[in-house]
């Protein structure tokens, strides 16, 4: 299971809580601005200041994984 930790601040529906939550379940996640305008593009880092309180590391966060690697999960999906 794959999970979002949005970053959009009218979202920020998975918060750090559960992110913690969902890791220790084995679900795997990905941090995301939720952008629909160049603009929104920095709200990725509400996605990750919530995956780092969540005590989250790049090994659990898709799109924070090396090339290689995240090609490999996705071949494996």
């Amino acid at each position: 299971m794959t999970l979002e930790i949005n970053g959009q601040p009218d979202r920020l529906d998975l918060d750090d809580t559960w992110s913690r939550r969902a890791k220790g379940a084995g679900a795997r996640l990905v941090c995301s601005s939720d952008a629909h305008a160049a603009v929104q593009l920095d709200y990725a880092r509400y996605a990750v200041a919530t995956a780092r309180r969540g005590w989250l590391e790049p090994a659990h966060v898709l799109n924070a994984l090396p090339l290689d690697r995240l090609l490999a999960h996705l071949r494996a999906r």
